[in-house]
This record gives C-alpha cells, sequence and structure tokens, in this order.
C-alpha cells in the first residue's frame, strides 16, 4: 500500500475525514455541505458515534448529479496511539472493500495535531494493509486486497520528514514479518542468509560464518543444537556505521534465530508444532531494525548479529545429559534439548563481545513458553542488568506501541542452573522458567557491559488483528530498537 502527501483531494478516492472526540458533529458538519447536515446528524445519532478512537461512519451524500463518499472517523483527542488506532480500523474496514484509493483530509484537524501524530496514523495504514498471499492461489475476487493508495492531504507542517522516518521503520517491520511468515522448508539458515544480502546494497556490512568457521571457533552451544538437522548452521552480522567513524559499535543487537524447533529429541507436543516457524522471531527483528535503520540512514554504530540454526531430532541430535562446550569455554549439561535458544544467544553473545566490544548489548529471543504464562500476548518481558538501560528500553516501548514488562534477576535465580558435572544446566526448575533462562544468557555477558534480554515469545505472532496487523506476524521489536537507537545512540 502507498502513502502519498497532497494538496489536492483525488477524485476517485473515498473521502475521510477525521473528527476529534470533543467536537465529533462540529467537526463533520463542516466537511459536508448544509443541505447535508440533517443526514450527516441522523447519521451521527444512529450509530451513536462520539468521536472514539476507530469509530467509524459511513455516509453516501447526495452532490448535485452525483453522490459523495464521505467517512467520518474517531481519533479520540488525537494523541498518537489513538490515531494508529484510527488507521488500523479504517484500514481494516476497507482493505478488501472493492476501493482502491482513501484520501484523509485532515484539514479539520491540523492545528490540533502533531506531524508525529499523523506520520504515525501513515505508518499504521501500511502496517495494518500488510499481506503476505504468496502462497494462497485460489483467492476469490472478494478475499483480495484492493486499498492501494492512501493520500493524506492538509497534513500539520513537518509531516513529510516525520513520514519519512517512520517509512523506513515500517519497511524494515515488514521486511520482518516477510521472514517471520514465510515456511521452514523456504526460509533456514542458509536462505536467511541471502534474504538479508540486500542490506548490503544500503550500506550495511554482512559478515556469515558456516558450521566450519563457528567449529574451529569453539561455537559448541549453537552447533549442538544444530547438529541433528541437515541443514547448515549460520552466524550472520550486520554492521550499520551510520557516522562512518569506522569504531566499534556502541550497540550489538542479538536475536535468536531457530528457523524451525521441534524441540530435538525432547521434542513438542504435535499440536501447534507448526507455529514453531516463528522460533527465529528475535532473528527477524534483528534483522528489521538493521534494514530500518540503514534505510534512514541512522548516524548510529549498530551491529545486529543473528544466530541462524534449526533444532531437528535425527540420528545425530544432540541429546538430554549431553554436555557442550560454549565459545566462552564454560560447559553447559544440556538436561532439555528443547531449551535450545539460550545455547544460541551464548555462543553469538561471546563471538560479537570478542570481536566487537560494544558497550550495550540487547538481545531478543521467543525464549520461553513460561513468559506467555506470565504475560500473554500483551507485553514481552524485559531483563536487564543495568536499571538506566531498563528505563530506556521500558520508555521506547511506551512510545512505540512495543510494551515491555521488566522481571528480575538475582543469585537465587542464578544458583538454579548450578550442574553437578558442568558448569551449568541449560535449565532450571519449572518454577521461574523465564528467570532462569535470563540468568543462564547473562552467564556470557563481559563485566562493565550493559545487557538487556527481550523475551518476546508471546509478541511475534497474533492469533486475531489488531492496530498495526493483521493475524499472523506482528513484526514486534521492530519499532521498539529503532526508537531505542534514535533516543540514545544517535549523534
Amino acid at each position: 500500500m502507498n502513502i502519498e502527501l497532497a494538496t489536492v483531494i483525488p477524485a476517485a478516492a473515498v473521502v475521510v475525514v477525521p473528527v476529534l472526540k470533543a467536537r465529533a458533529a462540529e467537526l463533520a458538519l463542516r466537511a459536508v455541505a448544509a443541505a447535508n447536515h440533517k443526514l450527516v446528524n441522523a447519521a451521527l445519532e444512529g450509530a451513536r458515534f462520539d468521536g472514539d478512537p476507530g469509530s467509524l461512519v459511513e455516509l453516501v451524500l447526495p452532490d448535485g448529479e452525483a453522490v459523495q463518499r464521505l467517512v467520518i472517523l474517531g481519533i479520540g483527542e488525537g494523541q498518537e496511539g489513538e490515531l494508529e488506532r484510527a488507521a488500523g480500523a479504517l484500514v481494516g474496514r476497507y482493505l478488501v472493500s472493492g476501493h482502491t484509493a482513501l484520501a484523509v483530509d485532515w484539514s479539520g484537524v491540523a492545528s490540533m495535531l502533531s506531524a508525529a501524530g499523523v506520520a504515525r496514523f501513515a505508518a499504521a495504514a501500511v502496517q495494518r494493509g500488510w499481506r503476505y498471499d504468496v502462497y494462497r492461489t485460489t483467492l476469490s475476487e472478494r478475499q483480495r486486497p484492493t486499498l492501494a493508495t492512501v493520500t493524506m492531504v492538509g497534513t500539520p507542517d513537518g509531516t513529510a520528514a516525520e513520514w519519512a522516518h517512520r517509512d523506513a521503520v515500517t519497511q524494515g517491520l515488514l521486511f520482518t514479518r516477510a521472514l517471520v511468515t514465510e515456511p521452514a522448508n523456504i526460509l533456514y539458515p542458509e536462505s536467511f542468509v541471502e534474504r538479508c544480502s540486500g542490506l548490503a546494497e544500503l550500506g550495511v556490512t554482512l559478515t556469515a560464518l558456516d558450521d566450519a568457521a563457528m567449529r574451529e571457533l569453539g561455537m559448541g552451544a549453537l552447533l549442538g543444537v544444530a547438529q541433528g538437522s541437515v541443514r547448515g548452521a549460520r552466524l550472520l552480522a550486520m554492521h550499520w556505521d551510520g557516522r562512518g567513524d569506522g569504531g566499534n559499535p556502541d550497540l550489538a543487537l542479538v536475536g535468536k534465530g531457530v528457523t524451525f524447533d521441534t524441540g530435538g529429541i525432547s521434542i513438542k507436543p504435535a499440536a501447534g508444532m507448526e507455529d514453531m516457524k516463528w522460533d527465529m522471531g528475535g532473528a527477524g527483528a534483528v534483522a528489521g531494525a538493521m534494514r530500518a535503520l540503514a534505510l534512514r540512514k541512522a548516524r548510529a554504530n549498530v551491529i545486529g548479529v543473528v544466530g541462524l540454526v534449526e533444532n531437528m531430532p535425527d540420528g545425530n541430535a544432540q541429546r538430554p545429559g549431553d554436555v557442550v562446550t560454549s565459545m566462552s569455554g564454560q560447559t553447559i549439561e544440556v538436561i532439555n534439548t528443547d531449551a535450545e535458544g539460550r545455547l544460541v544467544l551464548c555462543d553469538v553473545l561471546t563471538w560479537v563481545q570478542r570481536n566487537y566490544r560494544p558497550g550495550t548489548i540487547v538481545d531478543l529471543a521467543t525464549l520461553t513458553g513460561a513468559m506467555i504464562v506470565s504475560l500473554g500476548h500483551e507485553h514481552g518481558g524485559l531483563f536487564a542488568n543495568d536499571d538506566s538501560l531498563a528505563d530506556q528500553l521500558l520508555a521506547a516501548g511506551k512510545a512505540t506501541g512495543d510494551l515491555l514488562w521488566r522481571f528480575p534477576l538475582g543469585d537465587a535465580y542464578n544458583k538454579l542452573l548450578d550442574s553437578p558435572i558442568a558448569d551449568m544446566k541449560n535449565v532450571g526448575p519449572r518454577g521461574a522458567g523465564s528467570i532462569t533462562a535470563a540468568q543462564f544468557i547473562q552467564r556470557f555477558v563481559d563485566p562493565g557491559v550493559r545487557w538487556a534480554h527481550l523475551d518476546i515469545a508471546g509478541m511475534v505472532w497474533a492469533d486475531k488483528p489488531g492496530a498495526t496487523h493483521d493475524k499472523g506476524a506482528t513484526g514486534y521489536g521492530v519499532r521498539l530498537l529503532d526508537r531505542f537507537v534514535a533516543d540514545h545512540f544517535e549523534r
């Protein structure tokens, strides 16, 4: 879907008039000829319309010998989140309606809104309109998306610049969604790397390691997860130096990229296992964030690193009770082969710290089902060794709608990972499963490095539509990471 900024309403478009909650009827009547006021008032009263964000009334009004199609759209108090919800409701209604174009006339409310809020409306419209119908060959005409263009007219000053930023972030987010949506026979470690190759054209420096290279480096934890699959493992690093200073990156984004997770020998139940194609959602978010930073030419020095494996149960697969040696030299007793994400992350963390010495690391992973039990699908879990870092990420989440909730870390939880035959176990007891997973990862963070772990297991896939997404991949994490970088790492 395209967003166009214009000064004139296109003739063929359905006209959308945004109205504020406190002045809904007044603003709606301003948009129509006096002769139609009674019709508009009756429609608003009949729909009990009060301007709540996302509420809408559709009108077909006489216009001489023709008719005028008009939509009155509630935007609440005009806050950014309310504008986002309004855009989602509008596009959700018109995506497969048969109409191809909408024109949103902001002239009546532009002086009361921010350019950032109107740009967020535009971003939400594009995000809500995204569909991945590549493999659907029998869709009827009524099921096919028709809405192609949303034209924005009479926008506040500065909207174009704000939209340029949000457009870049949206393109990164949609890239993440495509990665997460692809089935595992199409997207696997090698093809994930291929999908990201286009980042080089945007100025991102790419480095990829195969099994042999990682074996030489001693990455036994990551390779142990991959050894049951015919698909080779990969480590992919994406370095964006937007300042051109050539130094080490200030920030490393690390993503878990298990392109399919059967659980290995500790195999998962069959019901719902098809969902495990999105167990690479953390890696997808990192790749999308790096694309967004490059597209908008962010003046930041950031590296994104993802560990890519497939966890399968063949005769060569890792067994419960095996002991592996990580790149850091620490040994791990593998109690449960379905606790594989932390084994991938620990070696990636060691690799990026040894090679790039970042001062701050944020890792993202669809790590534990326990996180969904704790938070459902409303927040991602946040763990951090630094209060200021935690506060920065929480603030970025609130600003973008990619919400986080902080969990504790502590020595009592850490001791639950002690092993009688190795340096640690890869799982603790049933209780506090998300916390002990984070404690495991923290053991591989170097002293003095600010680190945060985001467990996003409940956030990368949705079973129902939201303001910015349909059912399916959400792209969670891209907006959050971009805002975090913009607020704290650009100069």
